[in-house]
């Protein structure tokens, strides 16, 4: 297994979450999150964490429905993976995010209640649980 940094996205058209990991690790860690105004993120923040963690590879959430159909978002999120693999030329890999949003409130709830429920917490724990099912899938690339 190699020992690459991989950052995933939590796309929003107002927020974006964002985890990292080593890969050899296996498990992610909530790193921050970034605003967004209608699908455009705040490209310095991205900037600055890229600068900071020099990734070898990006994971993108997908939205879906659940019956794996794509929904409006899902162009979205296909449009900024192509971004930022253009902007960075990091190669970006789109990965399957039903039910991430749920799964997250979940675990921030667990660990601090109602008052642990904001937005951007939630977002980023959204990327975690992203980039844990990635590496979960065996998806090798």
């Amino acid at each position: 297994m190699a020992n690459r940094t991989i950052i995933a996205f939590d796309f929003g058209t107002t927020c974006i979450g964002m985890a990292i990991c080593q890969e050899i690790i296996g498990h992610g860690r909530a790193l921050t999150s970034c605003k967004a105004h209608h699908g455009v993120p705040d490209w310095q923040k991205i900037d600055t964490v890229f600068r900071e963690w020099r990734p070898d590879l990006l994971v993108v959430g997908l939205p879906l429905n659940m019956d794996g159909s794509e929904q409006l978002l899902s162009e979205h999120a296909r449009k900024f993976a192509r971004r930022l693999q253009g902007r960075f030329a990091i190669q970006t890999i789109l990965h399957d995010e039903r039910l991430t949003t749920v799964e997250a409130r979940a675990r921030l709830f667990s660990c601090g209640g109602y008052r642990a429920l904001g937005k951007e917490a939630i977002d980023a724990t959204s990327a975690v649980i992203i980039l844990e099912s990635w590496l979960a899938a065996g998806a090798a690339v």
